[in-house]
């Protein structure tokens, strides 16, 4: 495949126009699929890797879609060539990534997702985020002995919310049904799994986890070692899963056979998940929340996500003059990364629930409130003095965009947490549990404190940004704590610097870690690190092109002309194409 893939004009396949909520045959649409996944599994020698460009700078008049995944981006984008809109591309995409990229995202996991609809001009939020487990409250947890919640294992499975929230988000502005968009993932599944450099390389990082469990093992550790690349990794066990879900639809997750086995595997290893938490379990629709920034709306989710916190960095360097400050110069990536720590200060001490919130994202966007802390930080100024402990993060996600010809605009993102969730496999279906109760606290005076029936902090953050009331942005990346703060500085390089989507998904930059030192890729010139380090930052270079920065993913739509431009990251597996 090369490197950049711009594929033919919508005239070219044969299919007739989509009227925006019509519904129309599949024939067609299957045996794009069928053709897609047969070619792309049978291929086996994908050109991706740690050294490898991903398809990149793909540009059409049409629609676009990046994945996390090539197959996943081709898979969303036959979906928009055989007439579909763009939450039907983006929910087939989601689905070909659980099968895909099985360490970060799945079956057992989470998903958030932004839809700007082109007939409203209204962008909503859908919350597909479960909530924790009934089983035991806190002081019951406490007496046991525990001081903390488990980072993996049953204790640290919350229900997962993913499948409810893909049925939910096609039945409300889809218009292919819930198994038509599985199917691609079925293929997959079924014809088993090509596996990439990069997947080779984080089995094996995470062998240890997955020996500990036997189910885990037995699918990812075939004959007691990681695959490798250029192997097939066959899941005829997650297959017959999807073909369940296919023929008895989303519910079956939850209140169906498929959920009662589910629930039972929690319960027998000592979960806290009971009967009632996975069949209550409702994927919830909001408004997103924004702030002005540089003349655009920046539109994120709301609380129990880590938007906001977007939302305060941008705030807070609104009062800064960042294009004075020069791109990645000392002072601007200690402007950019005080805006980081200040904003995380609030995330980490408010953030939760939104009804366990003593504070709203009024209240932490309010004016007054951001100009005073924007007015703190000082350009020229030093490193803060910090006595912070670093924690443990898990930047293992994945993130979808579909733009269609109409102007819909889908920014989704799900995630297992942790490199393969929880470590726990439910038997015989294939789904790796997600491990986002790990996040909750103890702390009884924190609003992220443990409770039944709560959802936890959670930091996956899909954005889209407007221009004049109409998409013109819509971006997102995998990377944990981090993502805010790749978005951050994406979002200012085309906004503020002039850069195309790749330039600015390629350009070099930081990651503030949580004990307060810089990670700085050294495509940076030696003197600004040595500058930081000066001042007093402690400075950590990365050579390469890692995962530590994030992977992000953007499509710019050019509002006079029309053009949907899209760009993914080198730095992970991601996959931008177009028509």
């Amino acid at each position: 495949m090369p490197k950049v893939r711009t594929v033919g004009r919508a005239s070219d396949v044969a299919t007739k126009p989509l009227a925006p909520r019509g519904r129309r045959g599949t024939g067609i649409y299957h045996g794009l699929l069928s053709a897609l996944i047969l070619a792309l599994t049978s291929a086996c020698a994908l050109p991706f890797g740690p050294d490898a460009e991903p398809g990149r700078d793909a540009g059409g008049n049409e629609g676009a879609v990046t994945a996390g995944h090539p197959l996943a981006a081709e898979a969303g984008l036959a979906v928009l060539q055989s007439g579909g809109l763009a939450m039907d591309a983006a929910i087939t995409a989601a689905a070909v990534l659980a099968v895909a990229r099985p360490h970060m995202n799945g079956l057992g996991g989470d998903m958030f997702l932004l839809y700007h609809d082109s007939a409203t001009r209204l962008t909503y939020a859908l919350n597909g985020s479960g909530k924790s487990g009934s089983a035991k409250t806190l002081d019951e947890l406490k007496a046991e002995g525990l001081e903390r919640m488990p980072g993996t294992g049953p204790m640290s499975v919350s229900v997962p919310g993913a499948v409810g929230a893909w049925a939910e988000g096609l039945r409300r502005f889809g218009t292919i049904s819930f198994a038509q968009a599985l199917q691609p993932a079925v293929r997959l599944a079924t014809a088993g799994l090509p596996v990439s450099e990069r997947l080779a390389q984080d089995i094996a990082g995470a062998k240890g986890k997955l020996g500990r469990e036997p189910e885990a093992a037995r699918i990812f550790l075939p004959g007691g070692a990681p695959p490798l690349p250029g192997d097939i990794l066959p899941r005829p066990d997650l297959a017959k899963t999807l073909l369940t879900l296919q023929e008895q639809g989303a519910e079956e997750f939850y209140s169906g056979a498929l959920g009662r086995r589910i629930v039972r595997f929690i319960q027998n290893r000592g979960g806290l998940v009971m009967p009632n938490d996975m069949t209550d379990y409702l994927p919830e629709w909001t408004l997103s929340i924004s702030t002005r920034y540089q003349g655009f709306e920046v539109q994120v989710v709301p609380p129990n996500s880590q938007g906001v916190t977007l939302l305060e960095e941008l705030a807070m360097l609104q009062h800064h003059d960042l294009q004075a400050l020069g791109h990645n110069s000392a002072d601007y990536l200690h402007t950019v990364s005080e805006a980081i720590r200040l904003a995380f200060a609030d995330r980490d001490a408010e953030l939760a629930d939104p009804r366990a919130m003593r504070v709203t994202p009024e209240d932490l966007l309010d004016t007054v409130r951001i100009r005073q802390l924007a007015d703190t930080i000082e350009p020229a100024g030093r490193a803060p003095s910090l006595k912070v402990t670093a924690s443990e993060d898990h930047p293992n996600t994945v993130y979808v965009i579909a733009v269609d010809q109409y102007g819909n605009v889908v920014s989704l993102i799900q995630s297992l947490f942790a490199t393969f969730g929880s470590g726990l496999v439910v038997p015989d279906t294939g789904i790796v549990l997600q491990n986002r109760g790990s996040l909750f606290q103890f702390d009884e005076d924190h609003p992220n404190v443990f409770a039944p029936r709560r959802r936890p902090l959670h930091t996956l953050c899909p954005v889209i940004v407007l221009s004049n009331d109409l998409p013109w942005l819509a971006i997102g990346t995998p990377g944990g704590d981090g993502q805010t703060h790749t978005l951050t500085q994406v979002i200012n390089n085309i906004a503020l610097f002039g850069m195309n989507p790749q330039e600015a998904i390629d350009a070099p930059r930081l990651r503030r870690l949580s004990d307060g030192s810089l990670a700085i890729e050294d495509r940076v010139p030696l003197e600004v690190r040595d500058a930081l380090e000066a001042r007093g930052h402690t400075v950590h270079s990365r050579s390469g092109w890692t995962a530590e920065f994030g992977g992000a993913q953007a499509v710019l739509v050019d509002q006079i002309t029309g053009r949907r431009i899209a760009g993914a990251d080198r730095r992970r597996e991601g996959w931008a194409v177009a028509y």
